[in-house]
């Protein structure tokens, strides 16, 4: 069982209290602007504090005082979320924005996926670290500088699919959901300029025009061949955890299920993984897995739920999901629209407090949208 790592934040922002556990899987849940993202940047700046302090330098910025370098790392204008009050712990050490360039080392040991990734991408190549404004958090503009690195690096040729990068059931699972028969490159225009496209037949499709889901999902995706290097390496030394905000943007519940089984893939991989969230659809998968491996289900069933004929050809990553840990945190505002947490990692349905047993809202409409419908039955049998 891996080392329960824990993250304490107090008085940052709108944040009062929020206090995270992380397993190998972690996912956070709460409404809009609960400060899951602001949780998540400062995993990453304690994890990463140096790598991120350096790679600004380079950029030209002077990361001097506390409101300066809290600007820098979360974007122009958050300096003033730093108080007087406001303390940080990661493993009971306490982290001042001042010594964040003491944390970690030169490399990144936390790969970060942000939300909004499509956002990155500008007229088909994506923008590098120095394009992007400093009101774009320091996490968004590392990962597009990744993005582009790749752009960069790889030739006019396809990046989707391809099939020394992914297990072919993964690659059948992500052109049904996903593409549709959509073949995804790097293609020259009429200008010739290198544009990301997607082919189908004869016709190039421009990025823009491509649906929402395909957009925020190939950006995703392209992190991904970042964490799975190439021949018999399980996984990249240098990187342990991964985080991907907002998994689901844009995509249909089906495309969500491959989503998570490439997460599965990272945690068999030995990753550890954090994802915050608005989808039910994802804690579904993990109180499956919670269920599973507590009455002693079969890798079996995992590969039936995900909907994957050939077993046989997961079988090692469900058998390692089976014995993986999984935690799961409700950010929620208090009565003064300040934010506190609460582990929920039980999700348990019967459980009387209703954050649990609403896995922090996300059941909650729905139950009482069956509870109208069952009213209105009731009523109409009088």
């Amino acid at each position: 069982m891996p080392k329960i790592d824990r993250l304490e934040i107090r008085n940052f922002a709108h944040i009062a209290e929020v206090d995270l556990s992380f397993g190998d899987l972690t996912v956070l849940v709460g409404a809009q602007g609960t400060g899951k993202s602001l949780a998540l940047q400062w995993l990453k700046a304690a994890l990463d504090g140096k790598h991120i302090i350096e790679a600004l330098r380079q950029a030209g910025y002077t990361p001097t005082g506390n409101s300066t370098i809290i600007d820098l790392i979360f974007g122009a204008g958050m300096g003033a979320a730093w108080g007087k009050k406001s303390q940080v712990l990661y493993n009971s050490k306490a982290i001042a924005p001042k010594r964040v360039s003491m944390r970690g080392g030169d490399h990144e040991r936390a790969f970060y996926i942000p939300a909004h990734r499509s956002m990155l991408i500008s007229d088909g190549w994506a923008s590098p670290f120095l394009k992007l404004s400093s009101g774009t958090p320091v996490v968004a503009r590392i990962f597009s500088q990744n993005l582009y690195d790749r752009f960069s690096a790889h030739d006019t040729g396809r990046l989707f699919p391809q099939e020394r990068v992914l297990k072919k059931v993964y690659r059948e699972q992500i052109d049904e959901s996903v593409f549709h028969g959509g073949k995804v490159g790097l293609e020259k225009d009429q200008q010739h300029a290198k544009r990301l496209m997607m082919r189908h037949g004869k016709t190039s499709i421009p990025f823009m025009t491509w649906t929402a889901g395909q957009r925020e999902f190939t950006p995703l995706l392209l992190g991904m061949y970042h964490l799975l290097p190439g021949s018999q390496t399980m996984k990249r030394s240098d990187i342990d955890w991964v985080i991907i905000e907002e998994p689901e943007m844009g995509l249909h519940p089906r495309a969500i299920t491959v989503v998570l089984l490439l997460v599965l893939e990272l945690l068999w991989r030995g990753y550890r993984v954090v994802l915050p969230t608005h989808s039910p659809h994802v804690l579904m998968a993990i109180w499956m897995l919670e269920n599973l491996s507590q009455y002693g289900g079969d890798w079996k069933l995992i590969c039936k739920a995900f909907g994957i004929k050939n077993a046989s050809q997961l079988r090692k990553v469900a058998e390692a999901a089976l014995k993986k840990t999984y935690r799961v945190h409700s950010l929620s505002f208090m009565g003064d629209g300040r934010v506190s947490s609460k582990d929920i990692s039980s999700l348990d349905p019967e459980d009387e407090n209703e954050e649990i047993s609403g896995w922090g809202g996300l059941t909650g409409l729905s139950s009482r949208f069956g509870d109208a419908v069952r009213q209105a039955v009731i009523e109409s049998e009088r």
